[in-house]
């Protein structure tokens, strides 16, 4: 069986008659810390196993031309604002393109093959790991010298840009920063981070992607953010990030009783990261699973961002003996991210699969993740 890389070289071979330089960037899971980045607060992700890989090389002309191997869709264009493809993934290309040249960078055109095994909308970030692997690639193959912080804030800024979605900074870090055995608190604040070691012997991360989205009305991520801001002013901050419950209490009467839930979770999840760092520090993965499991009824309770399928999914986990379970991301559909011991993962996966299915008619999809390293190239 081929390989992403044995097919996306015959293909670049087929197209360009030539080989190039092969580089990868990941996916990422959030281990804990939700919708704590617009309030100042930290996040906890890792580079995974899965992700985007391309191959490429200097063509000695002005254009890009590239191939995605999983549309099956060639694309070529200039690099001037009035050249931005009108394919939707050409234009992540063309953004990480554009937004190096607009950093006072310069260089040429090139050849691209690219794929990924990383499950799309699943809430693993493809897109981050399609920007990162471009813009190290761009970088290496032209010597230019971009840090790597500024890599991860060209993809922030293709999304923003280029991509119409005002996407925070944490998909794109991870994606670049990303390190084996490793995950990163992030501060959203300050944007310092450290990294914290994940060596879970004995466990497995699984992804249960339930392949539901539910369609909401109105703005409910908006109305959140703005309760937290509510709550923040009336505290006298910025942010959330700091705040303590008894602050919270002080002013309980002053606030909406949703207004009061919401920032209850968010106080409660900035104290549950740091005891999951704490914990990882001494190797205590009960912890860190309790924790999950409070993130989850935290999302599902104060903040109401849950849905019942994934619900069902955390119930299962608690059932079968799963050491931690939780939503990630932003929630009302995608995936649990879940803490399992070997030996419970079998009954767990099987027992999930078939309840889910015989409930809602369409079983979920299983991910097993490791830790891995972020861009790199390919040697």
């Amino acid at each position: 069986m081929m390989t992403i890389r044995d097919r996306i070289s015959e293909k670049f071979k087929e197209l360009f008659s030539c080989s190039g330089t092969v580089y990868m960037s990941a996916g990422r899971i959030n281990l804990i810390g939700e919708h704590t980045d617009y309030n100042g607060g930290f996040v906890f992700p890792g580079a995974i196993d899965k992700g985007i890989w391309v191959e490429m090389k200097p063509n000695g002309g002005k254009n890009v031309r590239v191939y995605s191997l999983d549309f099956g869709e060639y694309s070529e264009f200039g690099m001037n604002e009035e050249d931005a493809p009108f394919r939707s993934w050409a234009r992540y290309v063309f953004g990480v393109c554009r937004e190096i040249i607009k950093r006072g960078y310069a260089f040429g055109g090139f050849d691209a093959v690219f794929a990924g095994d990383v499950p799309l909308g699943a809430g693993l970030s493809s897109s981050a790991a399609l920007e990162s692997a471009f813009g190290f690639g761009i970088n290496d193959m032209y010597s230019l010298g971009i840090s790597m912080f500024d890599l991860a804030l060209t993809g922030q800024a293709t999304e923003h840009n280029y991509c119409g979605v005002n996407c925070g900074i944490m998909d794109q870090f991870a994606s670049i920063f990303g390190k084996a055995g490793n995950l990163m608190r992030l501060d959203c604040m300050t944007l310092e981070y450290e990294y914290y070691p994940f060596k879970p012997r004995g466990y497995r991360l699984v992804l249960l992607d339930s392949a539901v989205k539910h369609e909401l009305v109105g703005s409910p991520y908006n109305k959140r953010r703005e309760s937290c801001e509510r709550v923040a002013a009336r505290l006298g901050r910025k942010f959330l990030r700091g705040a303590s419950m008894d602050e919270l209490d002080a002013v309980k009467a002053d606030i909406s009783e949703e207004d009061y839930r919401r920032a209850r979770y968010v106080i409660g999840e900035e104290k549950r990261v740091l005891t999951v760092c704490d914990a990882l520090n001494r190797g205590d993965y009960e912890t860190v699973g309790r924790m999950m499991y409070e993130t989850h009824r935290g999302m599902r309770d104060d903040y109401e961002v849950s849905c019942e399928e994934l619900d069902y999914l955390n119930d299962m986990a608690a059932e079968c003996g799963v050491t931690g379970s939780r939503i990630m991301g932003g929630g009302f559909g995608g995936c649990t991210i879940n803490l399992v011991k070997d030996n419970v993962y079998p009954v767990f996966t099987d027992k999930a699969v078939a309840s889910f299915e015989a409930r809602y008619g369409h079983a979920p999809k299983v991910y097993d993740v490791v830790i891995s390293d972020g861009a790199r190239r390919v040697e």
